[in-house]
């Protein structure tokens, strides 16, 4: 299980869990809890690139990020740690 910080969104942290490229699980700390584990539903077995295609670039009123904006960017944190650990 990898910890993503969030930057900039009411979320503090994500907690994932990739199964090579594919989400596992998905765990958001604080923010909106309905729709946060509603994404982490529809998440569940996409690949990385699936989710970015998806979500990348997504904002919050006028915030330039959103949760799931945020979430892409722990997907591929979490997807270059795992690389490191091989």
């Amino acid at each position: 299980m990898y910890t993503y910080i969030t930057r900039g969104v009411c979320a503090q942290a994500i907690c994932i869990d990739l199964e090579g490229d594919t989400v596992g699980d998905v765990q958001f700390i604080g923010g909106c809890n309905g729709n946060l584990k509603a994404i982490s539903k529809l998440v569940r077995g996409m690949t990385v690139d699936q989710v970015a295609e998806l979500l990348e670039g997504n904002t919050c009123g006028p915030k330039p990020t959103s949760c799931a904006d945020q979430l892409v960017a722990g997907l591929r944190e979490a997807q270059r740690a795992a690389g490191a650990t091989r």
